[in-house]
């Protein structure tokens, strides 16, 4: 299975397939608008500002199942993340990552990815998975990994002939 059979919804409710993103490096980050961690925002619109002329793309799934730090629709998560960071990466329809409602996606990100001893649930916002351009499923990061701490594995990807 490769991550190109999926497809998400984007903030308007439409379906867009992962194929759309067929030989791109992809970033993609489960976020939220109200957690400690939402600066990390800037870092991925600055990993995007500066590699998105050399393929990678960063796909952002805001999700309400951490403390509820993500409670607004689809329209006003675009809105603060537009207005507060100035967001030019996609971000889709808000999602689920854990349990029995999780995207069929994050499902399998976990599974490819495994975190810490091999657990497989997401344990908090922004964490981030990393997929070759091929789609596969590289790296799982921590929420608490910044999005510079990721520069050299994202270099890597992009200089990669695949």
């Amino acid at each position: 299975m490769s991550i190109y059979e999926f497809s998400v919804k984007d903030s308007g409710g439409n379906d867009v397939s992962l194929r759309e993103f067929e030989g791109k490096t992809l970033l993609i980050v489960n976020t939220a608008s109200a957690c400690g961690f939402t600066p990390q925002y800037q870092g991925l619109q600055d990993l995007y500002a500066n590699y998105r002329g050399r393929g990678l793309e960063i796909l952002a799934f805001p999700c309400n199942q951490f403390g509820g730090q993500e409670p607004g629709t689809d329209q006003e998560i675009q809105s603060f993340c537009e207005l507060n960071f100035g967001i030019k990466f996609r971000v889709f329809a808000k999602i689920d990552v854990n349990g029995d409602t999780a995207h069929p996606l994050f499902q399998f990100l976990k599974h490819e990815a495994p975190g810490l001893l091999g657990t497989e649930a997401i344990k908090w916002n922004f964490t981030k998975f990393l997929v070759s351009k091929s789609g596969k499923v590289l790296r799982r990061y921590a929420p608490q990994d910044k999005p510079s701490s990721l520069v050299e594995a994202i270099e890597k990807e992009l200089s990669s002939a695949e």
